[in-house]
């Protein structure tokens, strides 16, 4: 990556927030070894990749942060001789910080833009790769005492986050729940302050699937009038955790760390819980929009199809094609193996989030085989 490699760059958080933000573990050992790690699952599995020494930098994505910590803490089992720093800066900052050459890839839960693209190819001195590596389904997570079975359409959500419906017995709610005794609670909105590709995912499942009930324009930058701005995933999650009747949007992974009750998504055809084969369910229906190994993908978030769960994000690995530093190129590839491999996310599931689907896994395999 052009510059990326001739700098050194001092480590400018805090002591609190290097602690609370960054995940610095040791990985992989010496050239030319093949080590054999622990996936999450607490499976022995061979790395499947030569161990590199060195050290890479990433940032981005606070949804993928328990999902890469795990990746990191089974990689480092079998390899001694290279650290990965990641900082779950959100996907805005780490999209900034790869395009300006500060990080070595980038987590993003939404693909490149064109402007980035072209941007971060000039960085490069290559096309940046965007690599789905982490499913992530997204809750519509709340706290409502003596609610713990709760069901939403569309239509109704997206009523509840522009601020039309304020309580939570409102005859919108009531319909989608028989049987259910729903209190007069206010509704408490929280929403992500910060540039997030939590956000631009929701907000575009809303105005896919909401009709014209959908007011809030997609984008990672929340656009709502009402409700209270949290940064970053754990910060929208504690919130609710702290409000009786507050309800966000949020990563599965969050949501079920802090207790939160989940609604299903009645998508036209009954409930459609929140559980790994129907987030599979979804995923596997995604178009790919990228070219070649760019393996950027278009969700179908208006899906009627059965027991598909619509709210989902895919946090992407941004990286370069090719790496002016080779020694960096092969640890970013000799990790992303590690990450994409079958054993490692079937480990993930433990932590909230969906494995890749068979459709999308195989195509990752090849174009992390690509990297130079």
């Amino acid at each position: 990556m052009t510059n990326l490699q001739s700098r050194s760059y001092p480590m400018v958080f805090s002591a609190v927030g290097i602690l609370a933000a960054t995940v610095t573990l040791s990985a992989c050992g010496s050239d030319n070894t093949t080590g054999s790690t622990a996936a999450p699952n607490g499976k022995t599995v061979g790395s499947q990749a030569n161990c590199a020494p060195g050290t890479l930098r990433a940032e981005g994505s606070s949804a993928q942060k328990n999902a890469i910590e795990a990746a990191i803490t089974s990689y480092q089992r079998g390899c001694d001789q290279a650290t990965i720093n990641y900082n779950p800066s959100g996907s805005g900052a780490g999209i900034k910080n790869f395009v300006a050459g500060q990080v070595d890839f980038a987590g993003s839960d939404s693909a490149l833009k064109t402007d980035e693209a072209a941007a971060a190819a000039k960085t490069c001195g290559s096309p940046a790769w965007n690599l789905p590596m982490v499913t992530g389904p997204i809750a519509i997570a709340y706290r409502l005492q003596g609610v713990s079975v709760l069901t939403l359409d569309a239509a109704t959500a997206a009523r509840i986050f522009s601020g039309e419906i304020t309580t939570w017995n409102d005859p919108a709610i009531a319909a989608l729940n028989t049987g259910v005794t729903l209190p007069a609670t206010p509704i408490r909105v929280f929403f992500r302050s910060d540039e997030s590709g939590t956000t631009d995912n929701f907000t575009k499942y809303l105005k896919a699937a909401a009709g014209s009930a959908a007011t809030l324009e997609p984008g990672k930058k929340w656009s709502g009038k009402v409700g209270e701005g949290k940064e970053k995933s754990a910060g929208v999650a504690a919130a609710v955790k702290g409000q009786e009747g507050g309800v966000t949007y949020v990563e599965w992974s969050y949501a079920t760390q802090n207790g939160l009750g989940i609604a299903a998504i009645d998508t036209g055809s009954g409930p459609v819980a929140l559980n790994s084969a129907n987030v599979g369910a979804m995923v596997a229906t995604a178009a790919q929009v990228g070219t070649g190994n760019d393996l950027a993908l278009k969700l179908d978030y208006a899906t009627k199809a059965k027991n598909a769960y619509p709210i989902n994000l895919v946090t992407y690995e941004i990286v370069c094609s090719v790496y002016q530093d080779k020694a960096k190129g092969a640890l970013v590839k000799a990790f992303l193996t590690h990450f994409a491999s079958a054993s490692v996310q079937a480990g993930l599931e433990k932590q909230g989030y969906a494995p890749l689907p068979a459709e999308v896994s195989t195509k990752v395999a090849a174009a992390i085989a690509a990297i130079g």
